[in-house]
């Protein structure tokens, strides 16, 4: 059988087809634009505190946003893609909520990608970047408890989990984790004011540091696994008013 002729670029002769690349434009698109804000919005709207319908409006989002409906038709369509949205003839487009199974497994593969965010922070990070993570919660004691301003530690809580990640320096992990986030925060939101469970997380929270600075690899990415595993354990027991 005779072998193909190879074409290889760049060439080396004008006697073979030439293969033409524009530049790409590194700055990102108006749609895309829009498109990350609205992931934004839609995370911090708290979707999961209300067993009621979420809904958005194009007319109403172009005029708050001051664009016309058509790059909030194309990022609604990338957000309808990617699962956060459904639209519906005639009546406008849903927030997607997942189910108590979805929202377990989702937990659960956190779960998994956080305990190696705890691995990968406890073997390449500086101290003053673990230090960081301590200075999240250096305002909570006796006289300031987690459980007494549950709104201020549910702040902190959350910064804790999203900084553990981005400290990990990998584009990957955050890229697997940016979904699953939307819809774990709003989840953490709500179940960390029940049952004083801010007063357990505070001390988890604390353990993964202290096993983070002694570089106690094993321990640290044990710790923040086990510690997002109850959630999904709390979730699966006392899920009354989040997905009925």
């Amino acid at each position: 059988m005779a072998s193909r002729t190879q074409i290889r670029w760049p060439l080396a002769d004008a006697t073979t087809p030439e293969l033409v690349l524009e530049p790409f434009n590194s700055e990102p698109t108006f749609k895309t634009r829009i498109y990350a804000t609205l992931k934004h919005a839609i995370a911090n709207m708290e979707i999961y505190r209300t067993s009621e319908d979420t809904w958005l409006d194009e007319r109403q989002l172009a005029e708050k946003l001051g664009v016309s409906r058509t790059p909030i038709r194309e990022a609604i369509a990338m957000l309808e893609q990617q699962g956060f949205v459904k639209s519906i003839p005639r009546r406008g487009v849903m927030v997607l909520r997942k189910t108590k199974r979805e929202v377990i497994e989702m937990i659960q593969v956190w779960a998994a990608l956080e305990g190696m965010a705890a691995r990968l922070v406890s073997l390449n990070a500086s101290g003053k970047d673990i230090a960081r993570l301590r200075k999240l919660f250096e305002e909570f004691n006796d006289s300031h408890k987690p459980s007494d301003y549950v709104g201020e530690y549910s702040t902190a809580n959350l910064t804790f989990h999203q900084t553990l990640i981005e400290m990990t320096g990998s584009s990957v992990l955050r890229s697997m984790t940016e979904d699953i986030l939307l819809h774990v925060r709003g989840i953490r939101q709500i179940t960390i004011g029940r049952d004083d469970r801010a007063s357990q997380s505070i001390k988890d929270h604390l353990a993964i540091i202290d096993a983070l600075e002694r570089r106690d690899t094993e321990l640290a990415e044990k710790l923040s696994r086990d510690h997002t595993l109850g959630l999904a354990v709390y979730v699966e027991k006392h899920s009354e008013g989040i997905f009925d």
